[in-house]
């Protein structure tokens, strides 16, 4: 008969991560859905540092707390010291406007989650990348220090500013991304497409395209546009009385995606998305999504790529053939099997086990 009394944690790997819980939107999401999986698998803890990006106060991202209070982890706040076997700190650049971490870091592996692009289209740097790595490295006395990146356009901007940048202390990169989580539940895509478009994100400039591009996403004859985080349209008095613009939080996701049929996502020219985490909520509710090229890749042929000018001639068709749209919606929905709990289950295993290899050799 199989063993089924529940694991000694004594004897399980210790892994402690490092966040600002803070975090709006895709971090904190990210950690969360993280946490769920590693600590099946691990001894965790959670230590909250409180960053000078913040300020002061100790807000915990609504995500991260549910899973917290789920899985009856304690969040610790500014810990002189963390150490574990693993420690795993998650999206470096809330350390970019102060020069000390304020811990003492003590592993044998160190992973630090790109959750960030380490640079912007056109090269330049995406946050202060090599005084961010410089505080955690000064702070750390690690066998092995790694970045983790998020997707395969993160990893092309971490490996490109390493190369360029030799930075303080040895830095590899880890050799499969550490994506993003996407088990939300599923929705079947309509039977009746109709012209319904809309785009979520977190406001800021970096986030919006030129408005040029937002009128061709965004016309006058779509029978919808919902911009759902448009507090920066908003407060500019921008005329466009057939968008419906809505304030960041302004409506639950499930209610949002309720309204539309389409996702329209485009950033500024200097901005990449490393991990477009509502692209994979809105293929998730079972919406097709039209992106960037970059954007949409790793996703593969479960989005759209093509340009602002092209999005119209793209909803036309799918509108018109209601089995189009559900056979795009449907690939959508595919995509995100790569991106399962399961699949980083598999990849969070290898790196512990990787860890205890590392531990054998060393003793």
């Amino acid at each position: 008969m199989p063993d089924l009394r529940p694991p000694d944690r004594a004897a399980l790997p210790r892994v402690a991560y490092v966040i600002d819980p803070r975090f709006a939107g895709g971090t904190s999401a990210a950690v969360a859905a993280e946490l769920r999986v590693a600590a099946r698998h691990a001894c965790v803890t959670v230590h909250a540092r409180a960053s000078a990006m913040f300020g002061p106060g100790r807000h915990v991202a609504p995500s991260l707390r549910a899973a917290l209070d789920d899985l009856g982890l304690p969040l610790t706040w500014d810990a002189g010291e963390i150490a574990a076997d693993i420690v795993i700190l998650h999206n470096p650049a809330f350390l970019k406007h102060q020069s000390h971490l304020g811990a003492r870091i003590v592993a044998r592996h160190l992973i630090v989650v790109a959750h960030e692009n380490f640079l912007r289209p056109g090269g330049a740097e995406g946050f202060d990348v090599g005084g961010c790595l410089s505080v955690i490295d000064r702070a750390s006395l690690a066998v092995r220090k790694s970045i983790a990146p998020v997707s395969g356009h993160n990893r092309a901007t971490a490996t490109d500013w390493l190369a360029a940048s030799r930075p303080l202390g040895a830095w590899d990169v880890l050799a499969d991304d550490w994506f993003n989580i996407c088990d939300m539940p599923r929705v079947a895509p309509t039977a009746a497409p109709r012209d319904r478009r809309g785009r979520h994100s977190r406001p800021g400039f970096e986030k919006f395209p030129p408005l040029e591009a937002l009128d061709h996403c965004f016309p006058s004859h779509a029978e919808a546009n919902v911009l759902l985080g448009a507090d920066m349209l908003i407060a500019s008095g921008l005329a466009r009385p057939h968008w419906q613009m809505l304030p960041f939080g302004a409506l639950d996701v499930g209610t949002y995606f309720g309204m539309i049929d389409f996702l329209v996502y485009f950033t500024a020219p200097t901005w990449r998305e490393s991990f477009g985490r509502v692209i994979a909520e809105a293929l998730a509710a079972g919406k097709v999504v039209l992106t960037d090229p970059e954007t949409a890749a790793p996703f593969g042929k479960g989005v759209l790529a093509c340009a602002p000018a092209e999005v119209d001639a793209a909803i036309a068709r799918l509108v018109a053939s209601a089995p189009a749209y559900a056979a795009q919606a449907r690939a959508g929905q595919a995509a995100l099997d790569a991106f399962s709990a399961g699949a980083f289950e598999a990849r969070f295993a290898a790196v512990l086990a990787a860890g205890g290899d590392a531990a054998r050799e060393a003793a």
